[in-house]
């Protein structure tokens, strides 16, 4: 059997976007120690039908049939007897294509030296070095997990979050019906690269003033206030960005009127370094300032290890 063929589900060949009808599917995963299992419980608490660490073969054969009558949430870990990161990956590709299921990958993340202290506390053994120092299994599940990491539509750093804050962070991403509001990823992303998966809106900001090429603007990135300044020095800039404000302003409550959780936005340039990065910092302020619940996520600066994970929430959010 080829990578990826125990996906193949119902609807697997259609590439239409889904329909607002279907099955809301929540992949979660990321290394052991992060957060897993307390996600699972706070997603059933939620009201998902909560299933910890499913064959990755038994997936078509639980979407199979009609939607259930809630949404689903399944854990995927190592531990798993058919885990890779490549059947993972080419899974997700094939549920991305079936029109009537809604996927969402959850990634819990975690700085490798909290996953030892947790480790320490515990006095478990890591899945992958049972007989050695969990450190080393830390390292080797991290590399891992990296192109899984990249693919996630919600990823959220527990490093610094107790249990009870993580549970404040899911529901914000993933409290279902309308009471929750209506959660705004902001997404800045390199189209070299390719355009993110899942994104609802996309944005081109290549027409602006470009900071590579002033020399001491190249080494930085778009949280920079020089570098800021510079892309907003452009004279397309401010109607440009009034615009974008304005049109969010206009549709981000016809979203909550539909009972939608979570909207994603895409932000790109060249190199995913400056332009979209500062964008995205100016949007995500000017809507939280509007008290919607934004995140943001620098894909680019991630990958080369310059950004963080996911920022919390802010913004006081609205129904």
């Amino acid at each position: 059997m080829a990578v990826g063929d125990q996906w193949q589900g119902r609807g697997a060949e259609a590439a239409d976007p889904a329909p607002q009808e279907g099955q809301r599917l929540v992949l979660v995963t990321g290394p052991s120690g992060a957060g897993r299992t307390t996600a699972i419980r706070v997603l059933e608490d939620l009201g998902y039908e909560a299933i910890d660490n499913l064959p990755l073969s038994l997936v078509p054969r639980l979407l199979d049939g009609p939607a259930y009558g809630r949404p689903i949430a399944l854990g995927i870990d190592i531990r798993n007897r058919e885990f890779s990161a490549a059947a993972l990956i080419e899974g997700i590709d094939r549920l991305t294509r079936m029109p009537d299921v809604h996927l969402e990958l959850l990634y819990l993340d975690c700085r490798p030296e909290e996953l030892l202290r947790r480790y320490g506390e515990t006095r478990r053994r890591h899945p992958l070095t049972p007989d050695a120092e969990p450190d080393l299994g830390i390292a080797r599940e991290i590399d891992l997990l990296a192109p899984v990491r990249a693919r996630a539509d919600v990823l959220i750093d527990t490093s610094d979050l107790s249990p009870h804050d993580l549970k404040a962070e899911l529901l914000r991403w993933f409290q279902t019906g309308q009471g929750g509001g209506l959660a705004v990823a902001i997404h800045s992303f390199s189209y070299k690269r390719g355009v993110p998966r899942g994104l609802d809106m996309m944005f081109d900001c290549r027409f602006l003033s470009n900071p590579h090429w002033v020399e001491a603007l190249r080494p930085l990135d778009g949280r920079a206030p020089e570098v800021a300044a510079h892309v907003e020095g452009d004279p397309r800039f401010a109607p440009f960005f009034r615009a974008l404000v304005d049109y969010l302003t206009l549709v981000l409550p016809a979203h909550v009127d539909e009972g939608k959780a979570h909207l994603t936005i895409g932000l790109g340039c060249t190199g995913g370094q400056h332009r979209s990065v500062a964008v995205a910092e100016k949007l995500s302020a000017a809507l939280a300032r509007d008290g919607w619940q934004v995140s943001k996520r620098h894909r680019e600066l991630e990958r080369r290890g310059a950004g963080a994970a996911p920022q919390p929430t802010v913004g006081v959010g609205k129904a």
